[in-house]
């Protein structure tokens, strides 16, 4: 046993048939393992503690003859069963060849006799001992003294798995790795460790768990976007590390994006989403030169100001910043602004598209001249209402933080309206409304912020939301007879910004395109 047993592979994809169920048939396993090599994963995990009725020699015979693929058979935690019972359970998994066993360090007791009965049986089969860290991540040293305790039980792979509370706990987990002698399985469960997840690879992890469609398992990543989007397959120690700061982060399609294209023009890099609760704390822990750029979201786009080294001087004026980038000479952290001309060069071109230049010709813009009537005043309706005035409209905001608003008008030279007053407000002819709020985004997608019997006095209503890709607002303006531009295209411009500052090269925007058009 040890390292010399176990050959390090690239990582393994493993599908956990019955995590979300407590009682599971062995019809609906088999079906589920068929299913599962559909979907790309390499293994399957099966725990006996949830098989319905669960007959050792019956059951294992039928799951391990029938198997499409190799399978990873978890014994029950060890205070549940009788422990001849869950003994002579795990033998016969060892007889019928199970590919790989896992027990609780808690009951590594009875590694030597499985060890000893997988020689008499001439089974290849691996044993991992694993261990379930509750609570919050324990500090580096203890951590390490885990996995050097499991390593003494001597099963050929260890798995720890702890319980993140903060995104800048994984720093920990993926320190752990270099100290390993035998393979690891390593991750932490929840929103906040999803990167220990899909980052695996980068630092040598063994598995990496991916969920079934139509059987997802809370904040696991699904077999069809790790084979699909982030394909772990191409990750090593030199793929670069970009990501999404947001909280939360789940309705982000990033990934779905960014990924394909990195690998479009060859460029050896994964983009990821992050959790952040605290600015601060995530930047100084995570300062590491591979981790080379990032989007920034919601609700950080302005504050993260204070943890650039340099600002551009667009973002600067505007106030806010979506991109950041590490800069390979130095290390520091340069903040960008690519909102602004994505959203209002996606509506200047929406107008143009319908003859609607009429709006003023001295800047060459039809926004020049029109009133433009923003909701919102957070980092999204910055680079909105600083473009919208570059272009000499006419700028009207209405936040639900009036002093916000207010401040954000006196930039621009704009006026500010109490945001109780928009339900009644009557713009003007030609007026164009932008949303810049969460407001109709998934999942609360039957909300608008403005009343639906005003829509039809706008020239143009733009979205910033962009999941869904028709909101409701758009909907109703568009039954309106308004010209409507969403979301998904200020997304697709201000991200083929991000990608030109993330690697140095040109994005392949028709590849791009083509991406949002079939996924979003």
């Amino acid at each position: 046993m040890g390292s010399n047993d176990v050959r390090k592979p690239s990582v393994m994809v493993c599908a956990p048939i019955t995590a979300t169920q407590r009682s599971v048939s062995i019809e609906q396993i088999v079906n589920d393992m068929h299913q599962a090599k559909a979907e790309g994963a390499d293994l399957v995990e099966i725990k006996l503690d949830c098989i319905t009725n669960f007959n050792p020699r019956r059951d294992l015979k039928i799951i391990l003859q029938n198997k499409p693929l190799p399978v990873l058979i978890v014994d029950w935690p060890k205070w549940e069963g009788d422990e001849n019972m869950r003994l002579e359970a795990l033998k016969l998994a060892v007889e019928l060849v199970a590919d790989f066993i896992e027990v609780e360090l808690e009951a590594a007791s009875c590694l030597p006799t499985l060890v000893e009965h997988k020689r008499n049986h001439n089974s290849h089969g691996k044993m991992i001992v694993s261990c379930n860290v509750d609570g919050i991540t324990p500090p580096q040293e203890e951590l390490l003294q885990l996995v050097a305790q499991m390593q003494a039980a001597r099963a050929d792979i260890i798995k720890l798995v702890t319980h993140a509370a903060d995104i800048t706990e994984i720093i920990r987990i993926f320190n752990l790795f270099p100290h390993c002698q035998v393979p690891l399985i390593a991750y932490s469960v929840g929103e906040r460790g999803l990167i220990s997840h899909i980052l695996s690879p980068k630092f040598g992890g063994f598995f990496v768990y991916g969920s079934l469609a139509g059987n997802p398992i809370p904040v696991v990543p699904s077999l069809d976007s790790l084979r699909g989007a982030y394909k772990l397959e191409h990750v090593n120690a030199d793929t670069k590390v970009f990501g999404l700061i947001s909280k939360p982060v789940s309705h982000s399609k990033g990934p779905i994006l960014h990924n394909p294209s990195f690998r479009h023009v060859n460029y050896n890099g994964i983009y990821v989403p992050m959790f952040v609760d605290d600015l601060k704390e995530f930047f100084s822990t995570y300062p590491s030169p591979d981790i080379c750029g990032f989007s920034v979201g919601i609700p950080y786009k302005e504050e993260v100001l204070r943890f650039c080294d340099e600002v551009h001087p667009l973002a600067q004026s505007i106030g806010a910043v979506n991109t950041i980038i590490r800069r390979p000479t130095d290390g520091k952290l340069v903040g960008y602004n690519t909102d602004c001309e994505s959203a209002i060069t996606a509506i200047e071109d929406a107008l143009n598209d319908h003859g609607c230049n009429d709006g003023g010709t001295s800047l060459g813009s039809p926004l020049a001249g029109r009133l433009f009537v923003l909701v919102g005043a957070g980092g999204a309706a910055k680079a909105l209402a600083f473009g919208a005035k570059s272009r000499g409209a006419r700028v009207v905001i209405f936040d639900i933080d009036f002093d916000r608003a207010k401040s954000l008008a006196c930039d621009v030279h704009g006026e500010v309206q109490p945001y109780k007053e928009l339900v009644s407000f009557q713009p003007e002819k030609g007026a164009i409304l932008a949303n810049a709020t969460p407001v109709g985004m998934h999942p609360n997608t039957d909300r608008i912020p403005v009343a639906e019997a005003t829509l039809g006095e706008y020239l143009l209503v733009f979205d910033a939301v962009y999941t869904p890709r028709r909101t409701r607002l758009l909907k109703e303006a568009d039954a309106a007879g308004a010209i409507t531009v969403g979301g998904v295209e200020m997304f697709l411009r201000q991200a083929i910004g991000q990608f030109n500052l993330f690697t140095g090269l040109q994005a392949p925007e028709e590849f791009m395109r083509q991406i949002v058009l079939s996924k979003f």
